[in-house]
């Protein structure tokens, strides 16, 4: 794999790069996500579908990874569909054993394989920070969701105090380069994290291209002391 530098200079190489970082680690993806959130991953997105209050309604996962939040909704109630652009991620999902339904879809969040206005709800859960549109990814959810639809979007948060964040972006690094060398021997694999939020707008950021886009009561429910975070919005 190219250099993370090199590697998110644009979109179109981050686009590249993701794709191949998320095939690479799907395999180790649910393992990876409790050991960096010291096993507090289940209870972030369990916060997030209990804001989605999903009974009843028609959602759409995006980034669905290997379906957590996916079958989170169904199991509340809704009619999902998880959406990954990566196809292994959506292999992993429609393998694992569960009492409720999900439809698996490979796509991209950027140019969304579904009709306009046709979900109640669109979540994601690290999501927004991976895409390599941010804008368009958001216009796209935008456009999925019916009118008084919502889309609630959980990720690591970039800290706006200046040493905070380089506290948090260090710590990020050197965590993710050992998980990185340990279980793929590439320090890069999971130091792409502290990479990846060190260009990414912040939860501020995101509440206020989503106002920009046209997104109601847009807002951040902050977790972790800020250092994760909700985004949430309606149509």
């Amino acid at each position: 794999m190219p250099s993370l530098r090199i590697a998110l200079d644009t979109p179109e190489a981050k686009r590249r790069y993701v794709r191949r970082l998320f095939h690479t680690i799907a395999d180790r993806y649910d393992l990876i996500t409790r050991l960096l959130s010291y096993g507090r991953d289940r209870q972030w997105k369990q916060t997030l579908v209990t804001l989605a209050d999903p009974k009843g309604k028609r959602a759409l996962d995006v980034a669905c990874g290997t379906g957590d939040i996916a079958f989170a909704l169904a199991s509340g109630g809704a009619t999902v569909v998880g959406l990954d652009v990566v196809p292994r991620m959506v292999a992993i999902a429609r393998q694992k054993p569960n009492p409720v339904t999900v439809d698996f879809l490979v796509g991209d969040m950027m140019a969304l394989p579904v009709a306009s206005a046709s979900f109640d709800l669109v979540t994601t859960g690290y999501g927004l920070r991976n895409v390599p549109d941010l804008e368009r990814s958001l216009a796209e959810i935008h456009r999925v969701l019916r009118p008084g639809g919502q889309l609630l979007a959980l990720d690591f948060d970039r800290p706006p105090n200046v040493f905070l964040r380089r506290v948090y972006l260090g710590y990020l690094t050197v965590v993710g380069s050992t998980f990185g060398l340990l279980l793929h021997g590439d320090p890069d694999t999971y130091r792409y994290i502290a990479a990846s939020l060190d260009r990414y707008p912040g939860s501020g950021g995101v509440r206020d291209r989503m106002r920009q886009l046209g997104f109601r009561h847009a807002g951040v429910r902050p977790l972790l002391g800020g250092l994760m975070a909700i985004n949430y919005g309606t149509k």
